[in-house]
């Protein structure tokens, strides 16, 4: 039975619910001596009474605020990824043995724990979520219009420009086949279309002013391909790049690495591990093939004549991929290292 008296703790793990916290924490002999349920609200008073020790904590919804608000307290808080904490889960799943879990799992030391962001990371992550979800709304409006159209038989060409520039044309020369209600339906989800066009221009645009004002955001711009969307949101998910390494071990975090299987001293690579921020990723990718689009500007790059030959023996899907993958570890080490890129002296722009 857990001690209610104590004056050393090894670790502690808190398994963070919505309304309730479950703490477990363990002494320096490894015996479990605090196991607790508390409210979000008594956070402080709780933690107030405890000896400073290791707190883990997995990531999630306000990690990030409980791991500043502990740090502040004198404690040593670590978000650990969900998939590290798994291994230590014993017996069946509930809260005292995710916490439990927690406080030993936060305890190796070879463990790479998520770093705490700040306030103003979280606020840009907003942003960058905000307009995503916007995109994949009016994505599904226009294509919710397109297949109504579609139902009376008209058809339109592929491309946003090419419904935005008929479909008042449309609405007036084929007003006899379509029924009125439908012409009301049709003129709502156009109207969704046009308020969620402005408010993805008026995030889009504040995305931009933070990434002239960043100066870690401008030496990342320096980075061929690299816009402002990309730089914001690289900025919001790692700070300076200060968890990795290198850039290789950001770029597979990225999930730009293929997946290996080794065994026996045979190590087999297959498809790309497709591993954390699935948003970075389709990010660098989309550049990659921005860059791929315009061949008569590979000359001014440092890794022009690399891609030059990629591109005669590869799959361009495949030199895609690549291509992603030098750019996350560029873009890493001007991060880390806050210089701009130079074309000629870049070593992680020649494939170092």
């Amino acid at each position: 039975m857990a001690k209610t008296e104590f004056n050393e703790l090894m670790s502690i793990g808190i398994d963070i619910g919505k309304d309730t916290f479950h703490l477990v924490g363990f002494d320096q002999d490894g015996q479990r001596v605090l196991r607790k349920q508390i409210k979000r609200l008594a956070l402080i008073t709780t933690f107030e009474k405890l000896p400073r020790c290791v707190v883990g904590m997995e990531a999630c919804l306000s990690a990030h605020f409980v791991s500043r608000t502990l740090r502040k307290m004198g404690f040593e808080p670590r978000i650990i990824p969900a998939i590290y904490v798994k291994p230590f889960n014993k017996g069946q799943k509930n809260d005292y043995n995710d916490a439990e879990a927690i406080a030993e799992a936060a305890l190796r030391p070879n463990l790479k724990a998520v770093s705490e962001k700040t306030q103003d990371q979280l606020d840009l992550q907003a942003l960058h979520r905000v307009r995503s979800r916007l995109v994949s709304r009016r994505t599904a409006t226009i294509n919710q219009i397109r297949a109504f159209l579609i139902e009376q038989g008209i058809t339109v060409r592929k491309g946003l420009r090419a419904l935005k520039n008929s479909f008042e044309a449309i609405l007036e020369e084929r007003k006899d086949e379509i029924s009125p209600r439908m012409r009301r339906i049709l003129i709502g989800l156009y109207g969704d279309w046009m308020w969620m066009d402005d408010r993805i221009d008026k995030v889009s645009k504040e995305i931009e002013e933070i990434s002239r004002t960043e100066e870690n955001c401008v030496n990342v711009m320096t980075v061929p391909g690299i816009g402002p969307m990309i730089s914001t949101a690289m900025v919001a998910a790692i700070g300076e790049g200060e968890a990795f390494d290198r850039g290789r071990d950001f770029a597979a975090w990225v999930g730009l690495v293929p997946r290996q299987y080794s065994t026996g001293g045979r190590t087999i690579l297959g498809r790309i591990s497709k591993r954390g921020s699935r948003y970075l990723r389709m990010l660098f990718v989309q550049a990659a093939k921005v860059i791929m689009m315009r061949p008569h500007r590979w000359p001014d790059f440092s890794f022009g004549e690399w891609l030059a030959s990629a591109s005669k023996r590869m799959h361009r899907n495949k030199v895609a991929i690549a291509l992603a993958n030098k750019l996350a570890r560029m873009a890493w080490s001007i991060l880390r290292h806050k210089t701009a890129f130079d074309t000629p002296r870049d070593e992680v722009a020649v494939g170092v």
